[in-house]
């Protein structure tokens, strides 16, 4: 294991990660809405939101799935010592990372009619978060607000399968914001 694993954890994690667990809840509960979310230091290309969600949602009995360039040897030490939490391939994923075109959208599991809470939330690296774009209704939602999203397509077809579906949490450098399955996308 590398040396670097063992640094960019929360520096006071108790208060680290209640403040990120507030804003990803926030985020959740009303899609469209962006927040700053900080306290880590992951090794790149793991951005600081990325690693704060992961630092406060994984431990050792999250399966986690690492896609494409975010498959690193360091990104691997860092979330195996930080939370302990098991990598896994696609269908075994609670949580993935990774940019929007290495996620493999048909390989995660969407949970089941007993259990829907059983399926995968993507945690989706952007170059850039902004409230422009998508058109999102829904829970949460007063009217409707609109988010940057890498297209729309699939969180409709997503959208479909409710109560069923994936969960999605953007990250761009610190900023955070999410999707969630209930979520109409136009």
């Amino acid at each position: 294991m590398d040396t670097q694993a063992l640094e960019g954890g929360y520096a006071n994690a108790p208060v680290d990660a209640a403040q990120a667990f507030r804003a990803i809840m926030r985020v959740m509960a009303r899609p469209g809405t962006i927040e700053d979310i900080t306290g880590t230091a992951p090794p790149a290309p793991l951005s600081v939101a990325a690693g704060a969600v992961l630092l406060t949602l994984c431990d050792p009995e999250t399966p986690v799935h690492l896609a494409g360039g975010h498959d690193t040897a360091s990104i691997r030490d860092w979330i195996t010592f930080h939370t302990g939490a098991p990598l896994v391939a696609p269908d075994k994923a609670a949580f993935a990372v990774g940019t929007w075109d290495d996620m493999p959208l048909p390989a995660f599991p969407l949970g089941t009619s007993e259990y829907p809470d059983r399926s995968t939330t993507l945690i989706i690296e952007r170059d850039a978060l902004s409230q422009q774009g998508a058109t999102l209704q829904g829970p949460g939602i007063k009217d409707a607000a609109r988010l940057s999203l890498p297209e729309t397509e699939a969180f409709q077809a997503n959208r479909r399968h409710f109560p069923l579906g994936l969960d999605f949490i953007f990250t761009s450098g610190s900023r955070i914001a999410a999707l969630p399955r209930s979520t109409r996308v136009s």
